[in-house]
């Protein structure tokens, strides 16, 4: 962690951006993540035996009748081994994410994309199921690979190569979003496999290259010299 050496530094200490980005360090928001993954998934197990854990925290159609699992679904997790995996996927993904913003933009990224990820799935399924010949039923969904594809996609768009690629070559926008959605399938088609919401995978990361794109998490004077390592 990255915690001490830019926060005792003396550049960093003469700029408020790069106070707010290493008080954001002091905190990790990723750890803050992991522990409202645990208190959710405790919670899960309480409200279940009142039958209540789906009107708080599955999202499901409509979704006007329980509007706060947009965001609770987010944090929620079907099982121990659903919940572990995401866990070690944000380590990987957020960790490096965390380090370049600070802990609200951090926390507001990762619930803003977990909940668009989110209502994308259970919109299309929607849409799809209402077609003729499309063996697809309206499915609800909770946890977090939406925003955690999220944070896989900024890293990948904004990190250290593809920002020095984009500086050096101008890429026309249509090229670029031909490329965000190709990756964005390849990436949900490898994670492919029965129970898996991919449209929220597809969803979340390709939400998360534009953002990656666009430097929307960068603090500062950092969104103009600061990137991610590749």
């Amino acid at each position: 962690m990255a915690r001490h050496s830019r926060s005792r530094s003396g550049s960093y200490a003469r700029s408020d951006p790069g106070r707010d980005r290493s008080d954001a360090n002091s905190s990790s928001p990723v750890l803050e993540v992991l522990v409202a993954f645990v208190v959710v998934f405790a919670s899960q197990g309480i409200t279940a035996f009142a039958g209540m854990m789906g009107t708080f925290f599955v999202l499901a159609p409509p979704l006007t009748t329980n509007p706060w699992t947009i965001v609770t679904s987010v944090y929620a997790h079907s099982g121990l081994g659903h919940l572990v995996s995401n866990a070690l996927a944000l380590l990987v993904f957020g960790w490096p994410v965390a380090r370049a913003t600070t802990r609200w933009r951090f926390h507001a990224f990762f619930a803003g994309t977990g909940a668009i990820a989110g209502i994308a799935q259970v919109a299309l399924t929607g849409v799809f199921a209402s077609l003729p010949f499309v063996p697809v039923a309206p499915t609800a969904v909770l946890g977090a690979s939406g925003a955690v594809f999220a944070l896989l996609g900024y890293l990948v768009a904004s990190n250290r190569l593809s920002t020095g690629l984009a500086s050096f070559v101008d890429v026309p926008q249509w090229l670029a979003v031909l490329v965000f959605l190709g990756l964005a399938t390849a990436v949900t088609l490898a994670t492919a496999s029965p129970g898996v919401a991919l449209i929220a995978h597809f969803a979340g990361f390709l939400v998360g290259a534009v953002g990656g794109r666009a430097r929307i998490l960068a603090v500062g004077s950092s969104a103009r010299t600061d990137s991610m390592g590749s």
